[in-house]
């Protein structure tokens, strides 16, 4: 095993975890257990940032809560909705703070002034970030502090106040086309770029404030500020209503993934950013730094596959439609990587002037894997497209067109080495993932081309499907039967536990079960799981990395997939046990310490955990339904 990762003794950084998410889908926040708006970019999610604090503690933070006190009582999501609130025991009074981003009707009657390419639903952001208090009891003295720091932490401005005197102020960058304005109850202070206030409460006060920025008025007192809180905490439970959840104790785990998935939507594409953040490290004070605010093309079959599940089909239908729109436009020559607006180029850039989270360098902003040859691309695609054909029992002509394509990419390049489904900057290699991903293309291109009754199509690409799966069995194996990284390595890859879920080989087969239990075995720190060791791989970066809780979940139901069932739900149970606070995940959890690493909160964590807890679930119902029926349930292997 190798060391777990050092932490400083001290660090003004907030551990990872400890961040609540708010989302309108359009933008994402991330707040501090100490009330301060810690990182939030504007216009949208992936725009420069307002806030940068998680970056830089001088890049920008917005604090709402009581002098002198950094620790709250409590946090917690209002059940079943993005509504933080943060209770604080201040000695002489309690207060409780609730902040979100506002949700609110449908407003748009001119669609060329909407960026929405979807079809309109009966709701739409606000572009208000609302934060109200209450006292409870007792005296608190609450204090507001808004500084935000534009262009990611490079552009100071100064507040002024409009016409309504102390209870607002505005902001305008100068390289922005925005203006930031912060309404109050609470008469508002100016010095410099900061805006500031101070009062005290008294038992049974209220007062609100909001940081707007769109066409929408911000509510201009606690009264309205409380109903359209009220109608955005209830957006997000009619939301959570439409989808179909197990009455099983894990309940909470799936409702909050659905959720923070939700969240990392952006609503006027449909398309999914794989985290809220950038440059969250993977390894305190390492440069395994990279920026997740986009869409990753790989995501589609899990983000389908978790959303159909869970019932909420309208929007696996958008997602499917950003995905779909992506292959016509690029006429297949797919990028792994987009905008979430869809747009191709991702140039990456160092911001050396940040401090990085916990002096994590470099920051990053763009992704330089666009540019990246991946073959696993193909067949995520098709295995998106298949599974959206199966829940409708029909394949039009536009999708059929679009198969075919993927298809004969994966034919052509199925033999060339890539970068595998880690992205690794070393050199090409014959990843047995890219291959197992290529089979996926041409397997599914071949089952389509059998509903549309294209009976040469479907002989041809099953001839080809058969060849790649041959080609795999026969170089991606080493002398015990376990399957390797790539072609010519003995190494070990969590990537290949996707194998039995892809249906490469029967989960029975001695193949299947050798690679599950190797990695079970082999690729784990206290249990969780590596994506490969770094000492083995040539991933092009210096320095270890966490357990990848992807991976984890991914061993889980990849366990539950050859039949051991007690292992798999004792190993779910425990990655569960390591959810932030708030049941949120980054990407990475540092296995002797616990804490989270990397990108916050990950989209295809989420994903992964909505797989693995349907696999336990779904084998304990079947237990329990046998059991009703007064049949033994048999034991499988490590029951």
């Amino acid at each position: 095993m190798t060391a777990g990762v050092d932490f400083a003794e001290f660090s003004p950084y907030p551990p990872i975890a400890d961040y609540g998410f708010l989302s309108d889908c359009e933008v994402t926040a991330l707040i501090a257990p100490s009330g301060a708006i810690e990182w939030m970019c504007l216009p949208r999610m992936d725009s420069p940032s307002i806030f940068g604090a998680l970056l830089d503690r001088d890049a920008g933070r917005f604090r709402f809560g009581p002098e002198d006190m950094s620790v709250p009582a409590d946090r917690r999501y209002l059940p079943g909705t993005m509504v933080v609130e943060t209770s604080w025991d201040c000695g002489e009074g309690w207060i409780v703070v609730r902040d979100c981003l506002l949700m609110g009707p449908w407003r748009h009657e001119h669609p060329e002034r909407s960026s929405h390419t979807r079809p309109p639903t009966d709701y739409d952001a606000e572009h208000t970030l609302l934060r109200t208090v209450r006292c409870v009891n007792g005296t608190v003295q609450l204090v507001m502090d808004c500084e935000p720091v534009f262009e990611y932490g490079q552009e100071r401005a100064r507040w002024q106040h409009t016409d309504r005197g102390y209870h607002q102020a505005m902001i305008q960058p100068e390289s922005g086309d925005f203006q930031l304005t912060l309404t109050s109850d609470i008469r508002i202070g100016l010095e410099g770029p900061s805006a500031r206030s101070r009062t005290l409460l008294h038992e049974g006060d209220t007062r609100f404030c909001a940081l707007s920025w769109g066409h929408i008025p911000p509510p201009d007192n606690y009264r309205d500020a409380y109903r359209r809180q009220v109608w955005t905490a209830h957006h997000w439970q009619h939301w959570l209503a439409r989808g179909r959840f197990p009455d099983h104790r894990w309940r909470g785990y799936l409702t909050r993934s659905a959720l923070t998935l939700k969240g990392l939507t952006f609503a006027p594409t449909g398309a999914i950013a794989a985290a809220a953040t950038t440059s969250l490290p993977e390894t305190p004070g390492g440069e395994r730094n990279w920026d997740y605010r986009y869409s990753w093309i790989r995501d589609a079959t899990f983000a389908l596959w978790g959303l159909f599940t869970l019932g909420f089909e309208w929007e696996a239908n958008d997602y499917f439609a950003f995905l779909t729109e992506l292959v016509e436009r690029d006429r297949g020559n797919l990028q792994i990587v987009y905008g979430i607006d869809g747009r191709c180029d991702l140039t990456e850039e160092t911001l050396k002037h940040l401090h990085g989270y916990q002096g994590a360098q470099p920051v990053r902003i763009g992704n330089g894997a666009y540019s990246q040859q991946q073959n696993d691309v193909w067949g995520v695609v098709l295995d998106s497209l298949w599974l959206h054909t199966k829940s409708r029992d029909r394949l039009d002509e536009r999708v059929w067109q679009m198969a075919r394509h993927q298809v004969e990419h994966a034919l052509e390049h199925w033999h060339e080495p890539d970068r595998g489904i880690w992205e690794v900057r070393g050199e090409p290699q014959h990843f047995t993932s890219s291959k197992l991903m290529c089979w996926v293309a041409v397997d599914r291109g071949a089952r389509l081309a059998r509903l549309r009754e294209d009976h040469d199509a479907a002989h041809r690409w099953q001839e080809a499907a058969d060849e790649i799966h041959a080609d795999i069995c026969a170089n991606a194996l080493d002398d015990r039967g376990v399957f390797c990284q790539h072609y010519g390595t003995t190494a070990l890859d969590a990537s290949l536990l996707l194998m039995p879920l892809l249906r490469f080989l029967p989960a029975h087969d001695p193949r299947i079960r050798a690679t599950v239990l190797a990695i079970a075995d082999e690729l784990t720190e206290d249990g969780l799981v590596l994506r490969y060791k770094t000492e083995s791989t040539d991933d092009g970066l210096s320095g270890t990395e966490g357990t990848f809780t992807i991976c984890s979940f991914w061993l889980v139901s990849a366990l539950a997939e050859i039949g051991e069932h007690r292992r798999a739900r004792d190993m779910c149970e425990k990655i569960l046990s390591h959810a932030s606070p708030l049941l949120l995940y980054a990407e990475e959890i540092d296995a002797r310490s616990g804490r989270h690493l990397g990108n916050f909160p990950q989209a295809f964590t989420h994903l992964a955990l909505i797989n693995a807890v349907m696999h336990v679930v779904g084998y304990e119902e079947e237990a329990a339904r046998q059991a009703l029926a007064g049949a033994a349930v048999v034991p499988t292997t490590g029951d």
